[in-house]
Formats: structure tokens, sequence, C-alpha cells
């Protein structure tokens, strides 16, 4: 898995390709922990690259959300992979994520919310 991150109007966009599953997961945490821990409380999550993700992967996401929830925050998903999207579909999380086709549409969402 490779993670890269941009910030964008003071949004962190955080990029990932590859799997995201029990091997890779914890780096993924550990940058988001360190966002939300910045105050962050928008950030933008792009998964286009992303094969796979497992119920780890998931949890990590979950997680992230939890804690940007109080903070009248959001974790914003783009560009998922069908896989990936059914995933999200089949567990309900598209219900719990807000998700769009691109970063320039959840940094939309975002500029309205404010």
């Amino acid at each position: 898995m490779e993670i890269n991150q941009t910030c964008i109007d003071n949004v962190p966009v955080v990029s990932v390709s590859g799997r995201i599953d029990a091997a890779t997961s914890k780096d993924l945490e550990i940058m988001l922990n360190d966002l939300i821990d910045q105050n962050k409380s928008e950030i933008v999550l792009d998964l286009e690259g992303v094969t796979y993700i497992s119920s780890v992967g998931l949890r990590v996401l979950l997680a992230a959300q939890k804690k940007v929830r109080p903070k009248k925050g959001g974790v914003k998903l783009v560009s998922l992979q069908p896989f990936v999207r059914e995933v999200f579909e089949m567990t309900g999380f598209n219900r719990l994520f807000s998700i769009h086709s691109n970063q320039s549409e959840a940094l939309g969402d975002i500029k309205l919310q404010k």
C-alpha cells in the first residue's frame, strides 16, 4: 500500500493505492490519527488506487469517522473502484460516509457545509 498526502484549501487529501488489509492498515490509521490530532476535522480520502479493502481497513476508516464527528467533520471518500464500492454497499458503510466521484466534488461539499 502507498499513501500520499497533500493539502487543498487547508483540507488534507490522502491518496491511497494498493490493498488496505491487516498488514497495511496500521500505516493508514497512523496517518489519519495524526491529521485528527492536528485538529483536521475534514479529511478527503482518495481511494482511486485501492484494489482491496478488508474488514480491518473498514474499521480504521470507521474509527477515523467517529473521531471527527464530534468536531462537526467527516471523512469524505472519493473515487471508489467498483469492488471497493461494492464492499461499502454490502456492509452498509456507504450510509456512514459521504462518498463522492472525485476530489473536487468532495472539496466543494466541504465548502458548502461551512
